[in-house]
């Protein structure tokens, strides 16, 4: 088994998602735009779907253009599920 398999295999049975900081919604909260590629049932095209995700993110470390690994934690708020677990790769500003 290789070692994506086994990262993929622990993603789906821990639910985490990846996605990319779109906003800095206020204090310790961001939202993740989390990218899903699906096919349509009917036309067999593959459609891009978009779910914007309010994150809670303790330290404030999250830029927008983050690339983010989240994983869902009890209700914090009304809309705020989910949790920031790791910034897989910050974006370089130019």
């Amino acid at each position: 088994m290789s070692d994506t398999e086994t990262t993929e295999k622990q993603s789906a049975l821990t639910g985490q998602k990846t996605g990319r900081v779109g906003k800095i919604s206020g204090n310790k909260t961001i939202r993740v735009d989390v990218d899903n590629l699906t096919k349509h049932p009917r036309y067999h095209k593959y459609v891009h779907k978009r779910t914007r995700l309010a994150v809670h993110d303790p330290e404030n470390t999250a830029v927008v253009g983050d690339l983010v690994e989240i994983v869902p934690c009890r209700p914090i708020s009304k809309n705020k599920t989910w949790r920031l677990l790791r910034i897989i790769r910050h974006d370089e500003v130019v």
